[in-house]
């Protein structure tokens, strides 16, 4: 029930911008082969705004008998390991595509990439510069004022060749010089002023150690990278969008091998979520959440761990569209995907997260009987199992009140209700502690009514979920809420003050009845009543740990029904 989910859900006949232009340019001969590729830095975890980039590349290419590349941009070793390249191949897998032969990386053209860069410096388009960063943003200028030349901007080609090669050779410290583009300092777009395409890093690379101490910047890499393996449509989000200049420029002045073109979508942004990479860096290191995995993250391997299937995401990602446009989209439309799915897929299952005993005086003393319960009544094909049932069980302490209001449909003194797959029950004491509190309660049932009807067709208003105390599991539940208070917490640099402090409540000493064992880490299934949950990776036989992935309760569909 564990396995990576592979991609089936493709739909051919989707119809946005991007679709259409790869049509055209098919249809056109433009394009003989659409190519693709998804260029994620290694320098933290995929996360949820970085699927709707997985599933349109790699979409795109499997509607259009295409090819999609995955290629890491390692071109800067100071924020790269192995440990995020392990991780976001893990999760391009388990949501559901495979790329197109091995795993690429910009550092695979470092030798192709300064030889272009020399290419420039010989053709008069490219320069060193002694600018420290500081002095290089003053001088780029504004959006409403012109940069102005750089005092470096007019050396030679021969000294720029022998600073170049200087810079490559390790001669001078961090920040000390960089290479420019030699474009337009007056350029309305600030990009195309003289943007730094090389920069000096004394730090070791993960794949290429110490060869290099000097880096292309992600514009330079990016495009030639793209040409160096044919790829056709370069999809990107809209902060690029002011980029494509320069990134056309660079294949127009190079002797790269194609003319990829570059297109842009609108990026997906969530509520009460922050997507920005350095922010949930900061989120892990600072220790608000435990590591990059933590089921309140918004990385895919958080939401993996929550209980979230892949199916779901791309579904999620689907409905939401290919657009132009920036927009910021309910969390709730997820949960909706998730219900939606999991509904007809997992398989129920009795838990008590916070348990009261119950003692049927009537029943007899050292017995019990195996009842048969429906394992979703969604789809018959899972069949049933079999629940133990005793003098002894335990219900949720929520679903039992001394003083129950007239509309409380559950469990008082004096009242009869049903438990599910067994029988009808009534309160007939309430056992408390020294100090008052309800410690275990004394009920009574019909025989009658065994699988949960009255043979004289009596009705009951509640029925409670319940676990036999025979065989009951003991285990901890984790339930998950929103990270953050603040419904855009991004707006505010001081973020994590509107971190939720209720994100997480753990729960000991829940009872379960035993069949849960026999799920998988990352197996989904529905506690009835409760929500929907997930197996933990920090579960043992002696010790199972259980996520909640969402509560039962769909707002969003009601939300839509009242729109």
């Amino acid at each position: 029930m564990n396995e990576t989910e592979t991609q089936t859900d493709a739909a051919p006949e989707t119809r946005d911008f991007i679709r259409e232009r790869i049509r055209s340019d098919l249809a056109d001969g433009t394009t003989d082969q659409l190519v693709t590729r998804f260029p994620p830095e290694p320098n933290g975890y995929l996360h949820i705004g970085h699927a709707k980039s997985i599933c349109l590349n790699f979409g795109v290419a499997s509607e259009f008998k295409g090819l999609c590349r995955l290629r890491f941009d390692d071109t800067n070793p100071a924020k790269e390991e192995q440990e995020f390249i392990d991780a976001i191949e893990e999760d391009v897998r388990w949501m559901g595509f495979e790329w197109d032969g091995a795993p690429r990386h910009a550092s695979d053209y470092f030798d192709q990439l300064y030889d272009w860069a020399v290419y420039l410096i010989e053709n008069g388009k490219a320069y060193v510069d002694d600018l420290n960063a500081e002095e290089i943003r003053a001088y780029r200028g504004t959006l409403t004022e012109p940069g102005k030349d750089s005092p470096y901007r007019g050396r030679s080609v021969e000294e720029n060749l022998d600073l170049f090669t200087r810079m490559k050779n390790g001669e001078f410290p961090d920040g000390a010089k960089v290479l420019r583009a030699k474009i337009d300092m007056s350029s309305g777009n600030i990009n195309m002023r003289d943007p730094v395409i090389y920069r000096i890093v004394h730090k070791s690379h993960p794949r290429t150690g110490d060869t290099w101490c000097i880096y292309p910047t992600y514009d330079f890499a990016h495009g030639q990278s793209d040409a160096i393996e044919g790829v056709t449509h370069s999809l990107c989000t809209l902060e690029f969008e002011d980029h494509r200049p320069l990134y056309d420029w660079l294949v127009e002045n190079l002797p790269v091998p194609a003319s990829p073109r570059q297109y842009e979508f609108a990026r997906l942004n969530l509520t009460y979520t922050v997507l920005s990479k350095r922010r949930l860096t900061q989120l892990v290191q600072e220790g608000h959440v435990n590591g990059w995995n933590d089921p309140r993250m918004p990385t895919i391997s958080g939401l993996r761990r929550r209980g979230i299937p892949a199916a779901a995401i791309r579904d999620f990602v689907s409905r939401l569209g290919v657009t132009k446009s920036d927009s910021t989209v309910d969390p709730a439309l997820l949960d909706h995907c998730v219900r939606e799915l999991l509904n007809k897929t997992a398989e129920r299952r009795m838990a008590v997260l916070r348990p009261l005993k119950v003692v049927i005086e009537n029943y007899p003393d050292g017995e019990g009987e195996n009842l048969d319960a429906v394992n979703n009544p969604e789809d018959d094909a899972a069949g049933k199992r079999q629940v133990r049932f005793g003098r002894e069980i335990y219900i949720e302490r929520d679903d039992f009140m001394e003083d129950a209001p007239k509309k409380f449909f559950r469990l008082a003194p004096g009242r009869e209700v049903r438990l599910r797959w067994a029988y009808f029950i009534t309160c007939t004491d309430v056992i408390k502690d020294d100090v008052g509190e309800i410690i275990e309660l004394r009920c009574t049932y019909d025989p009658a009514t065994k699988g949960g009807d009255a043979p004289d067709g009596r009705k009951v208003k509640g029925t409670l979920h319940w676990v036999a105390a025979e065989n009951a599991v003991d285990a901890e539940v984790r339930l998950y809420d929103h990270l953050f208070t603040d419904p855009a917490p991004g707006r505010q640099e001081d973020f994590v003050s509107t971190l939720n402090p209720e994100s997480l409540e753990v729960l000991t000493g829940c009872k379960l009845e035993p069949s849960l064992m026999d799920f998988e880490v990352g197996d989904a299934m529905q506690f009835e009543r409760l929500g929907y949950f997930a197996k933990d990776p920090d579960s043992t036989d002696a010790a199972p740990v259980f996520n909640r992935t969402m509560t039962l309760r769909d707002t969003w569909a009601k939300i839509q029904a009242n729109s």
